[in-house]
């Protein structure tokens, strides 16, 4: 019996098409129910790789990283990292993990578990000693995923106002996670 080719590293600019194309499988995919199906439509790889080359090329903080998932050469998912940015949370010690997404392709061959133990060591890395992740109050599965991985609820809970002028709206609720020394 052979093992897969897998693993997690920093995202390079050469891969913002791969992740940008796994961007647009999953989100139609997990938010078919949540957003409305015109949105989904209207989602365009060639014009999110432009957005992801440019955040690849020039991060706005040195520890604001995109990671992907491999399966040899090919980018399986994707997981960004940084400072968090809530009013409650101190950027120098809490760590934000955001995006945290596999192609619908490639779920349940572990490549979500391995991407998020790769963000979790980059915030230890970056001495973040808390991470939190925002999630939409109805992914019950990555609810399920990062609670399983020892996340849990803080508390906090936002809308967000996706095309500002309130006709689509996502509930989100916060999960946080400590992390040892």
């Amino acid at each position: 019996m052979t093992s897969a080719d897998v693993s997690a590293r920093v995202a390079w600019a050469d891969d913002a098409p791969a992740i940008a194309a796994v961007q647009v499988r999953a989100w139609r995919a997990s938010y078919a129910d949540l957003l409305p199906a015109e949105l989904l439509d209207q989602l365009d790889p060639e014009q999110l790789a432009v957005g992801w080359r440019e955040r690849l090329a020039r991060p706005q903080d040195a520890r604001q990283r995109v990671l992907v998932g491999l399966e040899r050469n090919t980018v399986t998912g994707f997981v960004l990292t940084g400072p968090a940015t809530d009013p409650d949370c101190d950027p120098v010690a809490v760590g934000e993990l955001t995006d945290l997404t596999v192609d619908p392709h490639r779920r349940g061959a572990g490549h979500g578990s391995r991407l998020l133990m790769a963000a979790a060591d980059t915030l230890v890395a970056d001495r973040f000693r808390r991470g939190v992740s925002w999630l939409a109050s109805t992914d019950d599965a990555l609810r399920a995923f990062l609670t399983g991985a020892g996340w849990g609820p803080d508390g906090a809970h936002r809308t967000l106002d996706l095309l500002g002028d309130g006709a689509v709206t996502v509930n989100q609720v916060r999960l946080h996670t400590a992390f040892s020394d």
